[in-house]
């Protein structure tokens, strides 16, 4: 990929939220999100959160803004599943067991802007993970086959289509993050993103 277009790829990644004040390095806020992870050769749902914190933006056009840098990507694919779609479970060796046909071989973040997934676990009955497209609808999915025995499931039960875009990172990179808890990431994890808009 040519560097400007790498370059324009990982803009594409940079959150960029109105009205964010300045903060030390200690009180600025981070960046949860839910991952689809593995443990023992079994996928898991996580709700991380990355090491980098939101920053105040010098980009023209969001100068001032918050923005948090998610990493290098090598690529951008967007899908368009129907209402309803069932994405049931994918296994190819080597390759995401996302089911959004994504066929990097790589860790994907998945950014749904509009439209709902729901991701399950097999065997596992807590009711797995709803993703709603827009602001909380970035994802990171780290279940590749090779460390995945079973995957995750995804069906769309929204009554709209769901659009997603689909990632990949740079040479396989994992963003560095804490585990915040088992599971996916709960309201009181994310809600936080929404007070950069009053606070300006």
């Amino acid at each position: 990929m040519a560097r400007s277009t790498r370059a324009l790829v990982t803009s594409c990644l940079t959150l960029a939220l109105c009205a964010f004040q300045g903060a030390s390095a200690a009180e600025a806020p981070k960046l949860n999100v839910t991952a689809i992870g593995a443990s023992g050769g079994k996928s898991t749902l996580e709700c991380w959160q990355l090491d980098a914190p939101f920053a105040v933006s010098d980009t023209p056009g969001t100068r001032g803004s918050a923005a948090a840098t998610l990493g290098n990507v090598s690529n951008l694919g967007m899908t368009v599943l129907p209402a309803g779609f069932d994405g049931g479970v994918t296994q190819r060796a080597g390759q995401p067991v996302s089911n959004i046909h994504c066929d990097f071989p790589v860790y994907t973040w998945v950014m749904f802007i509009s439209g709902m997934a729901h991701v399950t676990l097999p065997g596992d009955d807590s009711g797995g993970a709803y993703i709603l497209g827009g602001e909380f609808g970035l994802i990171f999915a780290a279940d590749t086959a090779n460390v995945s025995e079973k995957g995750h499931y995804t069906r769309y039960p929204g009554i709209v289509e769901t659009v997603a875009l689909q990632i990949p990172t740079l040479d396989g990179e994992i963003p560095p993050h804490q585990v915040v808890r088992s599971g996916p990431c709960l309201t009181n994890n994310t809600a936080g993103l929404r007070s950069f808009a009053g606070s300006g």
